[in-house]
């Protein structure tokens, strides 16, 4: 490797170097928006990878001489490419302030632009993680140096190593590149989607476009483009090659125009909600464990409100003084005598009830039901990461986990985990707004009133819960939502071409398998004896499964509602035809 000392030096004999370019697509149109610059070694040498190359150049103290010499070779080749489009091409923090830091006179980088006359415009400086920058402040003065030219910035990476949150808002890059550990998979993984969506709103916050890189998988690609991702580059567009690829291949630009869109993965509803966000926390003073017997007493009188109080000591509550039997017995005759000058600690309950304010649901509702209710009378002590923050009443827990489950079943049904109201009106939305052409199917049992009310509700749940999987193994996961409304309710709002077939499916699955929730009696009987709905003793045949079905033309709705209410209307056909499947014609509200 030639021995370059300056950002000036033009290398005597380059070494075996080469430039191979990957396409970076257009997610929105389906074309090839750029190409990144890649280089490579003398094939079928240990040199080939670029990390083998970059290892020796580090390892000889000459890193950042040899990138400058690959983003020469790299603009040479460009220019000898025709309609080329717009080319990214990678530099250190180092390398581009060694390539932007002329003084007086044009800088490396503008001299070997206009050399191999390539536009800055058509450049894109991809900063990479080899190495943080010894200096953030030449940093940020090469970046604008940089934009001067009317060349751009991406900030490759984000997510990994140096690039982060901070070098974002103050490089202001054009272009944000996001690391392939938060993209491959995402459509399986709901914390990635919470994490690029939430990346989604950075850039959309300070005018950054994004790259999702690593692209290898058509799911993965579905979601990254419905989160708003404007560019994706990986293996699933294509490799790195010596030659630019001009356009993308017809069937993965069809999938990308494709207007359906993809059913995100979403973490089941925490049957565990956070609940004390709704609490209110009272406010009230910690009394130390020295604290004299007579002080709490005067303590009592200036706040009349409060039902306790705590003792802490270093921030952990130890004890809790309850109101009513305190001032009881300090009322007693010869008490304050005896006791007045007495440390409180000895006074207090020495075992109270403590809630962490990130207690979930399912914790506290021990609480409610355990034996012990002495929180009711004496209340209890609200702590953050096991730090005292106030108090709490025994009315006011109840009333937050009556909040908090409610709230929860709104989003997700807690027997079957599946998305409750909210989330199913959210997705009618994102396929209206999308122009998706989709079918919305309601689903709903035949004769389970009487099976529920003859085995009672934990054998009702069951049934349900045998309807939510079934409903589930139906649908395609990437395609099509599963949402729970409530009881024995169900609405699938199919993308998946095949979808009526797939109901009925879903139905002879179902009407094959309930009556094995059935005692061996009425199996062999074929129903139950008992009431139906209107009180009227007879006998019920076993529970079957209706599915009204609407197909939703694009354009037609612009309200959730209006698309359940004609789904419901069909669900009401459905019950009164025998194959228990209905399809109804959307109709247009006036």
């Amino acid at each position: 490797m030639p021995r370059q000392t300056r950002p000036n030096a033009t290398p005597a004999s380059p070494p075996a170097i080469s430039p191979f370019f990957q396409p970076i697509v257009d997610l929105r149109k389906g074309t090839v928006f750029g190409h990144e610059a890649l280089i490579r070694g003398p094939a079928g040498t240990p040199l080939h990878s670029p990390q083998a190359l970059l290892a020796l150049a580090a390892a000889e103290s000459r890193l950042t001489e040899f990138e400058l010499l690959c983003v020469e070779v790299i603009l040479a080749q460009w220019s000898r490419l025709p309609d080329a489009g717009r080319l990214f091409v990678n530099m250190s923090a180092d390398t581009l302030v060694a390539a932007m830091g002329g003084a007086g006179t044009a800088c490396w980088l503008e001299r070997m632009l206009a050399h191999h006359n390539v536009s800055a415009r058509d450049v894109t400086v991809e900063l990479t993680e080899q190495r943080a920058t010894g200096s953030p402040e030449a940093l940020g003065r090469a970046v604008e140096a940089l934009h001067a030219l009317g060349a751009r910035v991406a900030l490759d990476d984000f997510g990994e190593g140096h690039s982060n949150l901070r070098r974002w808002k103050d490089l202001q890059p054009d272009f944000v590149k996001i690391d392939k550990l938060l993209t491959q998979g995402i459509a399986n993984s709901p914390q990635s989607v919470a994490l690029v969506r939430a990346i989604v709103g950075f850039g959309n916050a300070l005018g950054t476009e994004l790259i999702a890189e690593g692209v290898e998988d058509a799911k993965d690609l579905h979601v990254l483009r419905d989160l708003g991702i404007a560019h994706g580059q990986g293996y699933l567009f294509g490799r790195p090659t010596p030659a630019l690829q001009p356009a993308l291949p017809e069937p993965m630009a069809a999938t990308i125009r494709d207007t359906r869109i993809a059913v995100m993965p979403h973490a089941s509803q925490p049957s565990q909600p956070n609940v004390l966000r709704s609490l209110s926390v009272i406010q009230a003073p910690a009394l130390s464990p020295q604290t004299p017997i007579d002080e709490v007493s005067a303590i009592f009188q200036k706040h009349p409100e409060l039902h306790a109080l705590a003792v802490v000591d270093k921030g952990t509550p130890v004890s809790l003084i309850n109101r009513q039997s305190f001032m009881n017995d300090y009322a007693r005759m010869y008490f304050r005598e005896v006791h007045g000058r007495r440390p409180c600690l000895a006074y207090g309950s020495s075992t109270p009830r403590i809630v962490e304010r990130e207690e979930n649901v399912e914790s506290l509702l021990g609480i409610l039901m355990s034996e012990d209710q002495r929180y009711l009378s004496e209340g209890f002590i609200v702590t953050e990461k096991k730090r005292y923050v106030g108090l709490g009443t025994g009315d006011q827990l109840v009333r937050a986990v009556t909040e908090a489950r409610i709230e929860a079943a709104r989003h997700a049904n807690p027997l079957t985990s599946l998305p409750g109201n909210i989330p199913i009106n959210i997705h009618i939305a994102r396929l209206l707004d999308s122009g998706a052409d989709f079918a919305a199917c309601y689903a709903d049992l035949n004769n389970f009133k009487v099976f529920n009310d003859h085995y009672g509700y934990w054998r009702g749940d069951e049934m349900i819960l045998l309807l939510a999987r079934l409903a589930t193994q139906h649908a395609d996961a990437h395609r099509d939502f599963v949402g729970h409304i409530g009881g024995d309710d169900f609405l699938v709002l199919f993308q998946s071409p095949d979808w009526h077939r797939r109901c009925t499916a879903l139905i002879d699955d179902f009407n094959r398998q309930a009556p094995g929730l059935y005692d061996e009696a009425e199996r062999q009987s074929g129903g139950i004896e008992g009431e139906d709905r209107h009180g009227v003793v007879r006998f019920t045949p076993f529970s079957t499964l209706s599915i009204g079905a609407v197909r939703i033309p694009p354009g037609m709705f612009s309200h959730a509602e209006d698309v359940a209410s004609e789904a419901a209307i069909a669900k009401h056909d459905a019950k009164q035809a025998a194959s228990g499947l209905t399809v109804r014609e959307a109709r247009p509200r006036a």
